[in-house]
């Protein structure tokens, strides 16, 4: 009856950064795509349909989430370990924080 596989999905806070581990059973590593818009991180897929005798590819998002100030946006990157996509977000300088006092003016 056809359906769409589950994805696993974990987090893991590193010294240097977080770490996002996906499986997606059923799903070749071909097929996956991670995409950065503007602060946005989205990891999908293509399901292959035919319509009309056509064939169409419908994305399938496995997740989208927005990426707090503290990442280093381009030094994100995605690698293959075994059966799961692993994508690096690596901290920048404002992962320790912003801090300074604000003088009150009269």
């Amino acid at each position: 009856n056809g359906g769409v596989s589950e994805p696993h999905l974990s987090f893991r806070d590193e010294p240097g950064g977080r770490e996002l581990r996906i499986r997606v059973p059923g799903v070749s590593k071909e097929m996956l795509q991670v995409e950065i818009n503007d602060n946005k991180l989205t990891v999908l897929y293509h399901i292959p349909m035919e319509t009309s005798g056509k064939q169409v590819y419908l994305p399938k998002e496995v997740i989208k989430q927005t990426l707090p100030y503290f990442i280093e946006i381009p030094g994100i990157h995605a690698i293959y370990e075994g059966n799961e996509l692993v994508i690096k977000l690596p901290y920048n300088e404002l992962s320790n924080g912003y801090n300074r006092k604000i003088p009150i003016v009269e």
